[in-house]
């Protein structure tokens, strides 16, 4: 396996699962850290600052910083930002987007007439919340959303994620998105651009195919797939483009690395 010079690395099935530990984690950014190789975590999740999620990692002994943290709603924030600045947007979504919106020079507003609308993770949405960016969207403003993931997993079991919310104002505005998380390039390009190196020389870790590895084939860098979350073995083996390699954990990633 090729000694790469920097890694993007998925965290829920592959840092975690839920508020549970994966072994190998703590262990693979451990080694990453000794050796100074630098790491991004990029994640979906529009809800969390990047100061909570290194917190969640720093608790589960995975030592890790704010700046390290690469969230679906600092990509959506940025992308705006370059693309209109100071422009009005009506959101759904947690503190995570909201924060990311204004720390970007975006203005919030609470009425249809906006600029943009951006849909991130909301678990209070309501019928008035999607009337509005319905609304929205139909007076002529951009449609953005966070991330397409339709299924999120919680204790309960997988509940509807920010795909599923999108898809109400997209059916009944008959409007798609531009959606910024992985698999888009969008947040993988952000990423590669704060590492700034040759993209020959850095991987993505992750264990789902359709969004960690699949992110990872769009801005054509090599994937590395670990067995410990959604996408088996067996379903990777039937892939028509595989992941560069697979992995039953990341300790034995770094086995490899050691070699």
């Amino acid at each position: 396996m090729k000694n790469y010079k920097a890694y993007l690395i998925d965290l829920d099935g592959t840092m975690y699962k839920g508020n549970e530990e994966i072994d190998g984690a703590a262990q693979f950014i451990s080694y990453l850290n000794d050796q100074n190789i630098p790491h991004l975590y990029v994640t979906n999740n529009s809800t969390k600052e990047p100061e909570e999620v290194a917190a969640k990692l720093n608790t589960m002994g995975i030592v890790a910083k704010a700046d390290e943290v690469v969230t679906s709603a600092l990509a959506t924030a940025e992308f705006i930002a370059e693309e209109s600045p100071g422009a009005t947007v009506y959101m759904l979504g947690g503190s995570g987007l909201s924060n990311a919106l204004t720390a970007h020079g975006l203005v919030l507003k609470d009425d249809e007439f906006v600029d943009y609308v951006v849909i991130g993770l909301d678990e209070q949405v309501t019928y008035e919340k999607l009337s509005t960016a319905t609304l929205g969207v139909r007076n002529g403003a951009k449609f953005i959303s966070t991330n397409q993931d339709v299924s999120i997993p919680k204790e309960r079991g997988f509940l509807p994620g920010n795909g599923a919310i999108t898809s109400v104002v997209s059916v009944s505005t008959g409007v798609q998105p531009i959606f910024i998380g992985k698999p888009e390039p969008i947040i993988m390009n952000k990423a590669l651009e704060i590492l700034d190196l040759d993209r020959s020389d850095v991987a993505m870790v992750g264990d789902l195919y359709d969004t960690d590895i699949m992110s990872g084939i769009n801005v054509d860098i090599d994937t590395i797939h670990v067995q410990t979350g959604v996408t088996t073995k067996e379903e990777i083996e039937k892939k028509s483009v595989p992941p560069t390699y697979t992995f039953k954990d990341l300790n034995e990633v770094i086995k490899e690395l050691e070699k």
